[in-house]
Formats: structure tokens, C-alpha cells, sequence
């Protein structure tokens, strides 16, 4: 009964039971922690121009005043777990070498994570979570068909395309090549290692129906999410090059021209003349109409008066 209340307990995160939208993870389901130190990875190799106020006299200075201008804090990774990239994907999942046997129970499990931008949060805890996992597996000796993976949302763009995932963080259930997917929704129920364990190893993923879409694997329109993911890579590969620095002079300044022009203040306009209405002559009093009436002599008395 034990691992049925493990999958269970998993299965919330599907949605099913409608649990709450976050929760603080409690002491008691803190997980195992890392049987082998991890590895920090911090951020890549800077420009020449990103080096010239981040390293040395300024780069002092604006860690005294606790201003970070390299824009990428370092994040603290288990290096035994591959880093999934758009470079390294089709040569780790799509074109690995297996045998026919090795492809039908290859099962890969991914965390797209967002710890990279947000050193707290959610997304911490569900990668620690993730990180016990892969301890808590290779301790109990299980799994051998179960490879892990980690995807930095805010380093991959062409993957996360193709997936139509604009949020994290998510578990990920992969299999066939990349073609079969289904997606979990992290941080809504407490996790720790051993239920993530118990959900591959029941395979209780399976209950839950593969993401289907005329966008995704396999579906008529796939090709507008490639070509979408193409030009959004393009984009990435050019913004990425410039500093970070100036990146947040220039943004900055845009949205500053941006605000001043959608609250700049309308020219006051001439108050308009008000329109001359035309004067109507007074009307006469009823009596004086009455009186001018019985005063005026008639034609016909007058002359019978002078023919008499």
C-alpha cells in the first residue's frame, strides 16, 4: 500500500485532485540531500566590454553598492545530471545510440528550471528535490532504463519553443525519441525523492495522456513552432552577444521614452466661442393688439358716411 500512496500522492500534480496552487514544503518532507558534493556553475565566459565593469576597480565598486551588472548569479548544479541545450539535444535524446529493446523502455526525466534567475522560490526546491532523486535512485540500484536531465529555461530557447512551455518550473516525462511528452506542473503539492522514485518506478506517468497538438511532436502544424523556434534562436544568439550592462542602459532608456510619451500631456486646446443667437423682436402686449384692432376705422362706414 505504501507505493500506491506514493503514486498517489503524485498523481495530485496533474491536477486531478485540484491541489493548491503553492505550498511551502514542510520539515518533514525535507528531502535526502546529495550523497556527492555538487558543482557551481556560474555564468559564462564575458565579453571584452562585459569585463571592463565587472572585473577590477569598477567591479569593486559596484559590489560595495550592491549593484550586479553581469545579470547571471551563480547556480549551484549536481554536474552528474547532463545539462540539456539546444546544441547537446538531438545528439543526447533524439539521435542516442540504443538497441531496439534499449528504445522502447528509455524514459527521460527532466526539470525545466528557472533557478538561474530566481537563486529562491519554488524552483529551488523542486530542483533539490530533483537533484535527492537522482540520489535516492542510484542508491536503491533501480531504474537503469531512467536517464535525468535539467533544461535552464532562461539559457534554451529552440527546446522550450517546440514544447510550447513559457513558464517554469516542469517536470518532464520523455520518451521515443522526444516524440512522447507529458508535462507536470511543479511546486503545486509537496514532493521528496521517494515519490518521485515510486512515480518511475510504478511508471505511474503512464495514467496520464501524452501531450497531443496539431503544434507538437507529430502534428500538422509542427512546422510553425520549428520555424518560431528557428527565429526566436536567431534573436537569442544576437541579443545575447551584447553586454548586460548596456542591455539594461538601452532597455531602460526605451522604456523611459516609452512612459514619457504615453504621459505626455495633450496641447490645450482654444476654448470656443460660444455661438450669437439671434435676437427676436418682443412681442406685442395682447391688449394692444386688442385696442389697435377695435381703433382702426372699416373701409365700408366711411364711405356710406360720405355718400350721405
Amino acid at each position: 500500500m505504501r507505493p500506491l500512496a506514493y503514486v498517489a500522492g503524485f498523481l495530485s500534480l496533474t491536477g486531478l485532485d485540484n491541489p493548491s496552487p503553492s505550498q511551502t514544503p514542510s520539515p518533514a518532507h525535507v528531502p535526502h540531500s546529495p550523497s556527492t558534493p555538487a558543482t557551481q556553475h556560474g555564468p559564462g565566459k564575458m565579453s571584452f566590454l562585459d569585463s571592463l565593469v565587472t572585473v577590477g576597480p569598477l567591479g569593486a565598486v559596484s559590489s560595495l553598492i550592491g549593484l550586479n551588472l553581469t545579470g547571471a548569479p551563480s547556480v549551484i548544479w549536481d554536474e552528474r545530471i547532463p545539462l540539456i541545450t539546444d546544441e547537446n539535444y538531438a545528439e543526447m535524446i533524439v539521435n542516442e545510440t540504443l538497441t531496439a529493446e534499449e528504445e522502447k523502455e528509455r524514459v527521460w526525466f527532466l526539470i525545466i528550471t528557472v533557478t538561474a534567475g530566481q537563486p529562491e522560490g519554488v524552483s529551488k526546491f523542486v530542483d533539490h528535490v530533483f537533484d535527492a532523486t537522482y540520489n535516492y535512485t542510484l542508491e536503491k540500484g533501480e531504474l537503469s532504463h531512467v536517464r535525468f536531465g535539467r533544461i535552464d529555461y532562461l539559457n534554451v530557447t529552440s527546446i522550450t519553443t517546440k514544447w510550447a512551455v513559457w513558464s517554469a518550473p516542469y517536470l518532464v516525462v520523455l520518451k521515443d525519441r522526444g516524440q512522447t511528452l507529458r508535462f507536470y506542473k511543479a511546486g503545486q503539492i509537496r514532493l521528496t525523492d521517494e515519490i518521485l522514485h515510486q512515480f518511475l518506478k510504478e511508471k505511474a506517468w503512464s495514467i496520464k495522456e501524452p501531450w497531443k497538438s496539431i503544434y507538437g511532436p507529430g502534428g500538422e502544424r509542427e512546422y510553425i513552432l520549428d520555424y518560431l523556434a528557428q527565429f526566436l534562436s536567431m534573436v537569442y544568439g544576437t541579443l545575447v552577444r551584447v553586454p548586460k550592462w548596456l542591455m539594461y542602459m538601452m532597455s531602460g532608456g526605451l522604456a523611459t521614452f516609452f512612459i514619457n510619451f504615453l504621459h505626455k500631456p495633450s496641447r490645450p486646446q482654444s476654448a470656443a466661442k460660444p455661438a450669437v443667437k439671434p435676437v427676436s423682436a418682443p412681442a406685442a402686449p395682447e391688449d394692444a393688439v386688442v385696442s389697435s384692432a377695435t381703433n382702426t376705422p372699416q373701409k365700408g362706414s366711411t364711405k356710406r358716411k360720405g355718400k350721405k
